[in-house]
């Protein structure tokens, strides 16, 4: 594929996007200005009622219904509570009017949240009660003594204002304890619209922190997104016909539906925006809180000077954070980047009043960029984790996408699978702050980086992601102004991004085959071969990191290593030491041991048992009984003492390893045919727990042609279950055919394993038919 299929490609994608955006941009506004009325109007009914309840009850003056928090604010979902105080002025028959308020409500079916209080209570509870105080800021008079209910919220707005630095401290601690525990909206696959970090609790905390008047209130962009999020909840509610904030994956679509948006994916997209600009928000607001509240002497001296002091061309701290120097040249593309590169550098967040001022002031860059944009971009990148925070205030403004229009594409797309933590382009960030670390271990660094930035950039567009990729990265680095040979570099990089992990975890690194096939690919740019090979090794890294702690662990890590030493030795000239294709004299020592011996020592797991066809998968099934599971597994056969060694990299489920001892007595009892190793796996695969309705992709099982000399390379992918290897191992010896190398990976819930299958002769398959027969066999075997 070509720049300019790829370019034509892209204009189709977007033009054929950019209409069906406009159409479902009209159902999504018409569904939500449906649900905004419904709640407009069930508000002004319930109000209405509620407040002829509390004249029938013959209440009279002194008495006055008050409704709080997300009743108070009008935001009253289908599944929300109604919020109500029943506030009075020492009246001795409060009891019972509130009994004669309340039962109807709960004869209605309406979920309640009820108190009832003096004045002088309120405000004693709001002044100790973080949560009731934040409810009755939005406190709303709903019938009896008005005079009363405005009395209320003056006196609360009053003590809140006069305590703001202590109430401030208190809701910064309460938000911060909520984000730890409900994670990032963002970036969940069922988040908690209402409580994670990102959502509506977040909004109203920013709503309680301006009435303070210590910081300015939400602005239009927050408040649309707050609507936004407001919206999907409402849906939520009626949708699943329960008072739930957490959007499950099973309701995904339903939801969306709801919304008049197209799929569970475009709904997520559009929380994912929302969520991102109410979290920028948030952090802005939070830290300037934070100064406000440490900083008592600047408060008893409100004229005080802040200094000022220069962090780069261009850039000034000011107050914590770095906003444009006096003197700044807003005619100056490379500003924006020079900017954010001296504020990453520095460790500091960029103003927001700054950042929107460089988006609306500079110009583009010109075409291609000079190479003082190029060097601040990786400046920028090579601040490692400080460069997240910077990144994503130019990404709020729209710098990002005005420097690189690709960027739209990946923008808060989201990645429907739980072994990502992130949306695509949040990855993208995340893996070139990763790489920053290892920018010594390679030689150029420059392009270690921007590799990282755009080693996802295909994701969204048709087709594999990383041949796609590939092309906008030579387009992209070209636009940069990198010269030819380094434009190609970053092509083979995001080309060949999962070459090393994919192999590591997935080949047989003994096969002289494995290591020619990565060598050859590496070489792509005549002589930057090993350079090539550095880049990927430490990418590989960085992107396994960034994507979840499934993605990356100390095995992988040493098989990548092993593969990148003896690829470099390839590519060096020089032959690598290959590891002993038979088995040691420890493990042949292990066959003297009468019937099996097994000795466990870490997660590797070394049997000894009388030769026998089918012994793999045997074995496999055995293991999987213990709550072992098998990451690598390697056959030695050794004739002369008629005994197969097994070698299994195997770890547990999870808790301690099995004792050696038990495994070598299951191994003995199925070596006799006593041990019913398929039953007790159907038993355990039928009590483990299924969620409903969570879409499981097919299995599929992929000849890997020119991969080995000596063996058939078979691929299976499938939704990791307990005995899955045992299954596999089964369908393949019922085709007679016996598995001398194995090689298992397991991301989250998907497993992807891969077999090197020899027939009775000890030779590769090479019949057509044959080759579909084993194919069939092991689907069959996984539905």
């Amino acid at each position: 594929m070509d720049g300019i299929e790829v370019g034509a490609m892209t204009e189709a994608v977007d033009g054929a996007a950019t209409r069906d955006a406009e159409r479902a941009g009209d159902a999504f506004a018409r569904a939500r200005a449906e649900l905004a009325a419904a709640r407009a109007g069930r508000g002004i009914e319930l109000d209405r009622w509620l407040a002829s309840l509390l004249a029938e009850t013959g209440a009279g003056e002194d008495v006055a219904l008050v409704a709080v928090g997300s009743h108070g604010r009008g935001e009253l979902t289908p599944g929300g509570d109604l919020d109500l105080v029943l506030l009075h002025r020492g009246r001795d028959d409060i009891a019972g009017i509130a009994d004669r308020l309340w039962y109807p409500i709960w004869d209605r079916g309406l979920r309640l949240d009820h108190s009832v209080r003096t004045l002088d209570e309120a405000r004693k509870v709001a002044a100790t009660d973080l949560k009731a105080a934040l409810g009755l800021l939005h406190a709303r008079w709903l019938g009896g003594d008005q005079d009363l209910a405005d009395l209320l919220r003056a006196a609360v707005l009053a003590d809140w204002r006069s305590q703001a630095r202590r109430r401030l401290a208190e809701l910064a601690e309460l938000t911060r304890a909520r984000w730890a525990d409900q994670g990032e909206l963002a970036f969940l696959i069922e988040p908690d619209l209402k409580e994670a970090r990102g959502g509506l609790r977040d909004v109203h905390a920013m709503q309680a922190a301006a009435a303070t008047w210590v910081a300015p209130g939400p602005g239009e962009r927050v408040r649309a997104a707050h609507d936004l999020l407001l919206d999907v909840r409402h849906a939520l509610h009626e949708t699943t016909g329960r008072a739930t904030d957490r959007l499950v994956l099973q309701e995904h679509e339903a939801v969306a539906r709801s919304l008049g948006l197209a799929d569970g994916t475009a709904l997520l997209r559009a929380i994912v925006e929302a969520a991102r600009t109410v979290t920028y928000a948030a952090d802005n607001l939070w830290r300037h809180v934070d100064r406000f509240c440490a900083d008592r002497n600047r408060a008893a001296r409100p004229g005080a000077k802040v200094e000022r002091r220069p962090v780069g061309d261009g850039a000034v701290e000011h107050d914590g954070e770095v906003v444009l120097a006096r003197g700044a040249d807003l005619s100056d593309p490379v500003l924006p980047l020079r900017v954010a590169s001296a504020a990453a550098q520095a460790g500091l967040p960029l103003a927001p009043a700054t950042v929107e001022r460089l988006a609306a002031e500079t110009p583009p860059l010109p075409v291609p960029w000079p190479a003082e944009a190029r060097d601040a971009l990786v400046t920028l990148l090579g601040a490692g984790t400080a460069a997240i925070t910077v990144w994503e205030a130019l990404d709020q403004a729209g710098l990002i996408v005005r420097m690189l229009p690709e960027w739209a594409q990946v923008r808060n797309r989201p990645q429907r699978n739980p072994v990502h933590r992130f949306t695509v382009d949040r990855h993208l960030v995340e893996t070139a702050a990763g790489a920053a670390a290892m920018t010594r271990d390679v030689a150029r660094p420059d392009l270690l980086l921007v590799g990282a930035l755009l080693h996802d950039i295909g994701k969204g567009l048709p087709g594999d992601h990383s041949r796609t990729g590939a092309v906008l990265a030579h387009q992209i680095a070209v636009r940069m102004g990198f010269a030819a040979g380094d434009a190609d570099v970053l092509e083979t990089v995001v080309l060949h991004h999962l070459l090393l992990p994919d192999t590591a975890t997935r080949r047989d690194l003994d096969d002289p085959v494995t290591v020619q096939t990565v060598a050859e690919r590496v070489s792509a740019v005549p002589g930057r071969g090993r350079e090539v090979l550095e880049i990927l090794a430490a990418l590989a890294v960085a992107d396994a990191q960034a994507t979840g702690p499934a993605a990356w662990g100390a095995w992988k890590a040493r098989l990548i290593q092993d593969l990148v030493r003896r690829v470099d030795a390839r590519l060096a000239g020089i032959a690598p030491p290959r590891d002993a294709l038979d088995p040691s004299a420890e493990q042949l020592a292990l066959a003297r041991h009468d019937g099996a011996a097994v000795r466990v020592a870490g997660s590797r797991v070394t049997i000894a048992v009388p030769d026998r066809p089918g012994l793999l998968w045997r074995t496999a099934g055995v293991l999987a009984l213990h709550r072992l599971v098998v990451r690598t597994a390697r056959v030695f056969s050794a004739s002369d003492a008629g005994t197969a060694v097994l070698d299994f990299t195997a770890v547990p489920e999870y808790g301690t390893p099995p004792d050696p001892a038990a495994l070598e007595a299951d191994l003995r009892r199925m070596l006799a045919d006593r041990l019913d190793v398929a039953g007790r796996l159907e038993r355990r695969a039928a009590a483990a727990r299924t969620r409903r309705g969570v879409p499981v992709p097919p299995p599929r099982v992929t000849v890997v042609e020119d991969a080995s000399d000596t063996a058939t390379v078979v691929e299976v992918r499938a939704h990791d279950r307990p005995g899955l290897l045992w299954r596999i191992g089964q369908a393949i010896g019922a085709c007679g055919l016996q598995v001398t190398k194995a090689r298992v990976d397991t991301l989250g819930a998907e497993a992807v394993d891969v077999f090197y299958v020899v027939d009775s002769t000890g030779r590769p398959l090479e019949d057509t038919a044959a080759l579909s027969t084993l194919r069939e066999g092991i689907l069959a075997a996984l539905r």
